[in-house]
Order: structure tokens, then sequence, then C-alpha cells
């Protein structure tokens, strides 16, 4: 038996979707490359100095937030009625324990808002106005909903409602691409799992939801077992794709489960479901995964997804098309 220490690792995603090489220049690729590097390296320094993983993955999502490159916090996605609802969830594998908001309009980071319900609420999740309050009860920043807004995202709207196409997640919006994945194509949610020196797994996941949809609407990424799940026995979860379908499949919950009661690897219980189950329900989207022994997994079916991952000791490795591993 090997004695050989954890190598804690943290991974990270920034949405899955269509690649369109010939519309994007090198300048655009490297900065979406160095934005992830830029928080793998703040990541990986955090658990190099003993941080616990639940630590490391919120702040990766709150920068993450941060960054108007991704749909989530600032940059956000609008719904039909040109406002923001945003959606988080965190959930921590030494002792099971989650938090959640959906419909978020004013907490400038709602992947603080999901981790201030796991650290003082009994409940899971709060919604909308109740999930700000409790929000701002706790300390957190709160911000004109308008802040989360930006002119790509509005010309997004738009173009779907111009189309009269219904609600669109971001890689169906017939609009200008910005990115290596069009951003019109590109289905928009960003998360993060960790395992840490002391061998314990976490999650967290965040987005603005899909470009026009119903106001209320709520997809997978703050539901814990479909868009996030944590268990220290087997792996660290956090999803993007298309909601609806990830709900149906209960997709991060199956990953864990399948390793759990089949025995299966990590990445042959990813691809069961991702590559399987998910588009057997006409999903489409991908996941991020490590494993309690700190296998990582960045699985998509789409052409490709922004993503990355750093171990501690080790060079940071990021990607965004769907022929780089």
């Amino acid at each position: 038996m090997s004695n050989k220490p954890i190598a804690a690792v943290l991974a990270i995603h920034g949405g899955a979707g269509t690649l369109l090489r010939s519309k994007t220049t090198a300048a655009k690729e490297a900065e979406y490359l160095a934005a992830l590097e830029r928080i793998l390296l703040a990541g990986q320094a955090q658990l190099s100095a003993g941080a616990p993983a639940l630590d490391v993955v919120v702040e990766a999502v709150r920068q993450l937030e941060e960054c108007e490159l991704f749909n989530a916090g600032r940059g956000a996605v609008y719904t039909a009625a040109a406002t923001h609802e945003l959606d988080a969830s965190v959930m921590d594998g030494s002792n099971l324990q989650a938090g959640a908001v959906a419909g978020s309009s004013r907490t400038r980071n709602p992947v603080l808002a999901a981790r201030a319900v796991l650290l003082h609420s009994e409940h899971l999740m709060f919604t909308g106005a109740a999930a700000d309050a409790f929000a701002a009860s706790h300390g957190l920043e709160q911000v004109a909903p308008e802040w989360f807004g930006t002119e790509l995202r509005l010309t997004q709207l738009r173009a779907a409602q111009a189309g009269q196409r219904g609600a669109r997640l971001d890689h169906d919006v017939e609009t200008q691409s910005s990115g290596p994945i069009d951003d019109a194509r590109k289905l928009g949610t960003v998360g993060a799992v960790a395992l840490d020196a002391a061998g314990h797994l976490a999650a967290a996941t965040s987005t603005g939801g899909m470009t026009n949809k119903q106001v209320g609407r709520v997809g997978d990424s703050p539901i814990v077992g479909a868009g996030c799940y944590a268990n220290d026995t087997t792996v660290a979860v956090s999803c993007t794709g298309t909601g609806e379908a990830f709900m149906r499949i209960c997709a991060a919950y199956d990953v864990s489960a399948q390793m759990a009661y089949l025995g299966l690897p990590l990445q042959a219980a990813v691809d069961s479901v991702i590559q399987h189950k998910l588009a057997a329900v006409g999903g489409s989207g991908g996941l991020i995964a490590v494993a309690a022994n700190g296998d990582v997994s960045l699985s998509f079916n789409t052409e490709g997804m922004y993503r990355g991952y750093a171990r501690v000791g080790e060079a940071p490795v990021m990607a965004i098309y769907g022929d780089v591993s």
C-alpha cells in the first residue's frame, strides 16, 4: 500500500458549447486561457497553504463570477423581462452539508450567498428576494440589478427575442462571437471542484441561466445532485449544460452513485453520464469532477468547454477545444 501523500487539486470550468476557431483571434483565446490560469493559480496557492476544499472552490467560483467573460455574476444573461436571475450552490463532501440560492438579483456573488446558507441556515435553499435578504443579513455585498449586465448579453437577448424562438441557452442564440467558443453558442455556467490535502472534497456551481428564459425558471446549477455534488467517499462534481436534462438524470449525483454502487472508476462513471445518459434525453454540456483518489475528469459532449485543473506542485493545465486533452 502506498503512503504517498494526497496531491491536492482544483478543477474549474467556464461553460461548454460550440467552438468557432475560424471566428476568433489568438488574442481572444489567450484572454480566456489567462483568466482560467489566473484562477487556477490562486486556488493552487490556497491548497498548497492547506486551505480546505470548500474555501478553495468558493473562491474560484467567486472569481469566475467577477469575470464578465463567463455567464455568472457580472456578465450573466438576461431573462425575457430583461432582468437577471442568478443561481448558485455549494457542497461540502466531508459532511454532505450544502447551500443554494436561486433567482438572486442583488447579491454581487451568488456563490457566497450559497455558502452563507450552508453555514448559517437550517435550510438548504433560498429563492428570489428572500435569498438576497438572507445574504444581506450576513454581510454580503448587494448591488443594483443593472450591475450584472453587459452589452454583449443584452445583444444576445435582443437576438433571441427578434427570432421569437423562446428561451435559449447561450449556445443557441445567434449573434456575433467574441470568444473561442461562440458566446452565442455556449452553455453558460461556471464551477469548481477540489480535493484538499486532508482528503476532503467540495464543489461549487454558479450561473446566470438561459438567455430569454421565462422569469422564475430555475435550472440545475442550484440543485444539489443535478448540477453540483460532493461526497468524500466518491467524488466532487460541477456541471454545465442544458439544465433540464441534467435535472432529469440527477447527473452530478449519478456519477457518485455509479462509483459507489458499481465500483466504477471516475472516467467510466463520467462517460456513462455525459456520453450516454445525458445524450439519451437530448442534453448537451459537460462536467468537471475530482475523485477521492485525486483522479480528474473534464468531460463534455459538445465541441468544447472552458476548463482547467491544477495540482499542487505542478503547472496548471487549461484548454478550450474538444481536440485538446
